[in-house]
């Protein structure tokens, strides 16, 4: 209502006109917001508009549509399509795995998804040491022959990555065919950028900034779209993916290493087919960003060390039509019989996965999730807070890692059977917004190396009992409850 009080201040025209702008705002996001959109998300949209219609209109058009453009999504479908006919390799190896009939319908339904198959005869190390991860990475470049193809949300120049960067560059040096994507945002955002991108120039490997927002260049989009993937694949052979940046453990921020604050993190080193499926999500990114195409990589290894994991690659993100990674966690959660253990840093779920955690352990099922007693974020920390109270009178056991570390791992196990890792948080973030890979990993032996990793989590880790939780302070609930309401985000 505010142009109405601008009466007497104004040409009696200009309240007018302004008076039937604020009408028609109002009149067409009513009828145009809700469209494919969650009603609690519509209805803030609404919200905003109508108490602020002027400013809540133009966040609207910045933020309000949360997929690529028509030319990505068209891209992304041709690559599917293409996906399914060409990698015919693949077909003598798809996956036989003997499991129950309710996994075998998840890895329908990431193929149906993400076009990728599931793969028997993988082998697969989890990496839980942040600089154990690094100079494994570091090693595998080191004796690279063919390619190196590195993709990483967050890339930095600094006294932990130095080798690492230097092992790209020398490889690229003796005629390895080195590229390396990094977000544009996320990198832009911490300290160190532009010696990156000096550093970058100066060699011979080939890079680019995904999802750059460049508006002199005419790439413009949605400013917090995003591409949180991290994949490096070496000669088809090896690859490396999981929640791990490369970047220094404290972020380069002063602040963080004066608190001692370290990120948490979980890598996986597979080899076996499963290494193909990785790379054609590398190079679907690259083809986005450059118009090159990588297909001549995407055979399977020449010589693949046997393994005993089955494992499915699922891309998700704005570039699908379907939250891929949503659809594929609401399935294992509800299949469950006996055990579910999640390990999230920014747990924000949506209705649908809060409803599947919560039946699962109404209905019996022993789970838990492991979250940060104090986390990096200070909305995102307090919107999770808010959903503690539903999740533990539903039987959910929640244990706090140790401040002031950030436990940045993202995976989880589904009884004996499966075990998903990769850059996916369970938040509506990582569901609609952010470009992610996650890999299901299936069998017994991997499932015992992940419940090994939450056993850590567990001995240094405190749980949040619900009769500490309720009595908690109410300015601290308020916060909470406040903070909530931002994690719509579509």
């Amino acid at each position: 209502m505010w142009p109405f009080s601008l009466a007497g201040t104004a040409p009696g025209w200009v309240v007018v006109v302004l008076g039937i702008a604020d009408l028609v705002i109002r009149v067409l996001a009513v009828g145009i917001i809700p469209g494919n959109r969650r009603p609690t998300t519509a209805m803030a949209w609404l919200l905003g508009i109508f108490f602020v219609p002027f400013v809540g209109i133009i966040l609207f058009l910045l933020f309000g549509n949360f997929k690529l453009s028509s030319r990505r999504r068209e891209q992304q479908q041709q690559v599917n399509e293409r996906v399914r006919a060409g990698i015919s390799s693949l077909a003598d190896v798809e996956s036989d795995y003997p499991g129950p009939e309710w996994v075998k319908s998840a890895g329908e339904l990431n193929r149906r998804l993400g076009s990728l198959p599931m793969v028997d005869g993988n082998s697969v190390d989890l990496i839980p040491g942040y600089p154990d991860s690094l100079l494994e990475m570091t090693n595998a470049v080191r004796k690279a022959k063919k390619f190196v193809n590195a993709e990483f949300y967050i890339m930095s120049t600094d006294h932990i990555t130095d080798d690492l960067l230097t092992a790209m560059e020398e490889a690229a040096e003796r005629g390895v065919e080195v590229r390396v994507l990094f977000d544009h945002i996320g990198t832009l955002r911490v300290q160190g950028y532009r010696k990156l991108l000096k550093r970058l120039r100066a060699g011979k490997i080939q890079w680019k900034r995904m999802l750059p927002l460049l508006p002199i260049h005419g790439q413009w989009r949605r400013p917090d779209l995003r591409n949180h993937r991290k994949i490096m694949v070496i000669d088809g052979e090896i690859a490396f993916t999981g929640s791990q940046n490369l970047i220094e453990p404290s972020y380069n921020n002063p602040r963080h290493r004066k608190a001692g604050r370290e990120w948490v993190e979980l890598m996986a080193c597979l080899r076996g087919p499963i290494v193909t499926t990785l790379n054609v999500v590398f190079a679907t990114d690259w083809l986005s960003e450059t118009d090159e195409s990588l297909e001549h990589q995407l055979q399977l290894p020449a010589n693949p060390e046997p393994g005993n994991v089955t494992a499915q690659v699922v891309p998700s993100g704005p570039g699908f039509i379907t939250e891929n990674n949503l659809r594929l966690f609401n399935t294992l959660i509800y299949s469950a019989q006996h055990r579910i253990s999640i390990c999230s840093p920014y747990f924000v779920p949506d209705d649908s996965l809060l409803y599947a955690i919560t039946t699962a352990a109404q209905r019996g099922v022993e789970v838990e999730l492991f979250v940060s007693e104090k986390g990096d974020q200070f909305l995102v920390h307090h919107a999770q807070r808010s959903y503690y109270e539903a999740l533990l009178e539903a039987g959910v056991r929640i244990y706090l890692y140790k401040a002031p570390f950030v436990l940045h791992a993202k995976h989880f196990t589904i009884d004996d059977e499966v075990a998903v890792l990769g850059s996916s948080n369970m938040d509506m973030r990582s569901f609609s917004l952010n470009m992610e890979v996650s890999v299901m990993l299936l069998g017994e032996d991997i499932v015992t190396k992940m419940r090994a990793v939450e056993d850590t989590y567990r001995d240094i880790s405190h749980e949040l009992k619900l009769t500490d939780w309720i009595n908690r302070p109410l300015a601290a609930r308020y916060v909470d409850n406040v903070a909530r309401l931002t994690a719509t985000v579509q």
